[in-house]
């Protein structure tokens, strides 16, 4: 890990997406997915040269080429990639999220070629970018995954949407966990490490941790359940009486029981028809709504089957509001 890169961005890069109401397409094309990448943007010239070491609590260590890591059976899959939010801000809704084509190969497989010993229990994934982040020095990205879910489709990625990964998308290599908010896929990935505890870096110990009711700490892994409106976009003057589709798309770690749709500001809800695909992608949602007199705003909110649901405020996937007016 004592590679110097050069830096494209130093510090703090990010480019906002598209916004919920521009997300048409079931795949995001990549100049509309997000960009956030805490301490830069590393330029890596020669991606022959890139090796990935992985080792800790394993039988084999190995460092291995791009080259060599190319010869693992490839994979593809489709799945949303969600922004967190700002670990200084963890409860704002920011609803920076994309739906994404990730080709690469499974970790499973890299980790039967190692063996992992029985002691392991988390994945550590070490970034080559280094630098400062909300005022502390981070050495490096490093972040951590428990190793029940290296079975879960984790990819080892080098390509999106059938191109290789650009700069800020994590050129030539990155970890891409579907169901997992994008904080844990980590970019320009040097280094897999097995350990029997979490890892002792500041995006997992400081930020990206959050509080529970007993005063203890849950980590932000899984994709909490979430949905957002397409059609109508914000700001529609629409008629009374005119029979409009309304139709959006909902996501989460965790399976989708239901997603509903509210007129009247959640007095009362409606389920929605609901897409069943399989897999990490989102799914689309439509209800066709009589516009009605008096509506100010649409809601959706989408329910996992083991029963958690959107809430109405004061967390990361708040309930996704759209402003309309009735002519």
């Amino acid at each position: 890990m004592s590679d110097k890169f050069t830096y494209r961005s130093r510090g703090f890069f990010g480019r906002i997406p598209s916004e919920p109401h521009d997300l048409t397409d079931r795949i995001t094309p990549v100049e509309a997915c997000i960009v956030l990448c805490h301490l830069g943007v590393l330029e890596v010239p020669a991606a022959e040269d890139w090796k990935l070491e992985v080792g800790g609590l394993v039988e084999r260590p190995v460092v291995l080429t791009l080259r060599e890591l190319k010869n693992f059976p490839r994979r593809e899959i489709v799945s949303v990639h969600q922004c967190a939010g700002s670990p200084l801000a963890p409860d704002k809704p920011t609803r920076r999220v994309c739906n994404v084509s990730w080709a690469g190969f499974r970790l499973d497989h890299l980790l039967e070629m190692v063996g992992v010993e029985r002691t392991a229990r988390f994945v550590w994934s070490h970034g080559a970018d280094s630098g400062e982040f909300g005022g502390i020095e981070c050495g490096h990205y490093l972040k951590d995954l428990p190793l029940s879910r290296a079975a879960s489709d984790v990819l080892v990625a080098y390509q999106m949407n059938g191109a290789d990964l650009l700069p800020e998308h994590g050129y030539p290599l990155r970890l891409v966990v579907p169901g997992y908010y994008g904080t844990n896929s980590v970019k320009w990935l040097r280094k897999i490490e097995l350990r029997s505890e979490r890892a002792p870096g500041v995006f997992t110990t400081k930020w990206y941790n959050d509080p529970e009711p007993d005063g203890s700490t849950r980590p932000v892994w899984g994709i909490a359940p979430q949905s957002i409106i397409v059609w109508p976009k914000p700001d529609s003057q629409l008629r009374r009486g005119d029979l409009v589709q309304v139709w959006g798309w909902a996501w989460g770690d965790a399976d989708l029981d239901i997603v509903e749709f509210s007129s009247d500001e959640g007095a009362s809800w409606q389920e929605c028809r609901l897409e069943r695909i399989a897999g990490w992608s989102w799914t689309k949602f439509v209800w066709n709504w009589s516009v009605r007199e008096g509506c100010t705003g649409l809601l959706s909110r989408a329910r996992s089957r083991s029963g958690e649901l959107q809430p109405e405020a004061g967390r990361r996937n708040a309930i996704y509001r759209v402003p309309i007016s009735v002519l």
